[in-house]
């Protein structure tokens, strides 16, 4: 095996995005109002999508509900108010889920009228912009073929 790169390790190494570095809010009060707005928010949006066709019934599968929106309240704290309440990787979590390419564009509007409806709007325009990204990325990640019909796919082309 003589080719160019073999052998070679490459380490990819987790960065904060920057882009979603979002100003530090100090007034406690300020604070706890964006807290209250998240749990509205995250609850707000999970109703959309338990009544949802597309989307529902993989929100319906959730084994423990309760427990899953107080982590995705604690995500939304981090990334809105940086909080250390959440740690791990939303990626790894939804790469088994039963979805296709079209979950991704009802769950963005899903969210996006849940945001605008339940939080302040520089927040939930914050929030929107991070959920865009990691739509796209997940998307990507999930789908990182095109099929033979040309859709996202999962699996190379046979």
């Amino acid at each position: 095996m003589s080719s160019a790169g073999a052998g070679r390790v490459i380490h990819l190494v987790k960065q904060e995005e920057p882009m979603f570095e979002f100003p530090v809010v100090q007034d406690e009060a300020e604070r706890a109002a964006i807290e209250t707005a998240i749990s509205a928010f995250v609850r707000g949006f999970y109703d959309k999508g338990l009544a949802d066709p597309l989307i529902g019934p993989v929100f319906a599968a959730i084994p423990d509900l309760d427990g899953h929106l107080a982590i995705i309240e604690n995500f939304w704290s981090k990334s809105l108010l940086r909080t250390e309440r959440y740690e791990g990787h939303p990626f790894s979590v939804h790469v088994n889920l039963p979805i296709e390419p079209e979950h991704f564009t009802r769950w963005l509007e899903l969210f996006v009228e849940a945001a605008r409806e339940s939080l302040p709007t520089t927040q939930a325009e914050q929030a929107i912009a991070k959920a865009t990204h990691m739509a796209q990325c997940f998307q990507g990640g999930l789908f990182p073929f095109t099929g033979a019909d040309g859709r996202p796919s999962r699996h190379p082309p046979a």
